[in-house]
């Protein structure tokens, strides 16, 4: 494990394995952490042999949780931005999944010197309505803050299963709210506006059955849609071999 400092007394903190330029950095969806969701991917041989780290958001995983951050979706690219900067990192392959790919779009729109390239794994690219009660940041973001961390965080965790219970009971709770809030209520211009508008190489993964929106718009901005068959969200975890072939095939150089 290792850790930086990105203001005083706060730590972005990551899983690194050695190998060769440009690295990857892997971003977790919300509620997770990084390593356990993509290390197996990270080790398979289509992958192996590039310095990786997957590094967990603030208010995530092995991660500082202060609580006078906002959690938005610009506030975590800026702490990427400088973390990565502290680190010695530039034009580095960014993949992130869920929330970590609405991340990953503002940190290439807001710090194009930090991003080579995107990969994108089922990413949240639009605004969305809260809805009491449905999986994920919207079921999340439709408490209010107080009656989140009084009871909704524990029905939340309950509901969701025991394998994103796993890493969603590290989070903090305020950095869980707030980040569902925000990615709910999305970027303005939105995610996807900034997907389309970015001049780097750029591919969305999706599960087989379940092919994103405007589907024809994105690819006609030049971004690659590549289905990975037997998976859910979790691309990485349902189908490793699919994964990182997706991955590993993507003519990504620039």
């Amino acid at each position: 494990m290792r850790a930086v400092e990105i203001r005083p007394g706060v730590r972005i903190r990551w899983v690194e394995v050695p190998g060769a330029t440009p690295a990857r950095v892997y971003l977790h969806g919300l509620g997770a952490s990084s390593a356990p969701y993509y290390a197996e991917a990270v080790a398979h041989p289509l992958l192996a042999g590039r310095r990786s780290l997957m590094v967990d958001m603030l208010g995530f995983g092995i991660s500082d949780r202060p609580s006078g951050f906002a959690y938005s979706l610009e506030g975590h690219a800026d702490a990427l931005a400088v973390s990565l900067a502290k680190i010695g990192l530039r034009r580095c392959e960014i993949i992130g999944h869920g929330m970590g790919g609405a991340v990953a779009i503002v940190l290439a729109a807001r710090h194009p010197e930090m991003v080579r390239s995107l990969v994108l794994v089922d990413p949240t690219i639009d605004p969305v309505s809260p809805s009491l009660g449905a999986p994920g940041s919207r079921g999340v973001a439709a408490y209010s803050e107080a009656d989140f961390l009084a009871h909704g965080f524990d029905r939340v965790l309950r509901d969701v299963g025991p394998h994103w219970a796993a890493t969603m009971r590290m989070a903090g709770r305020e950095a869980l709210y707030r980040s569902a809030v925000d990615l709910v209520r999305g970027t303005s211009p939105t995610m996807r506006k900034l997907l389309l508008e970015l001049e780097i190489p750029r591919v969305f993964l999706y599960p087989e059955d379940a092919p994103p929106s405007g589907g024809r718009e994105l690819a006609g901005a030049g971004v690659q849609l590549v289905s990975v068959p037997n998976t859910g969200h979790n691309i990485m975890i349902d189908n490793v071999e699919g994964f990182a072939r997706a991955v590993a095939q993507q003519r990504l150089s620039v």
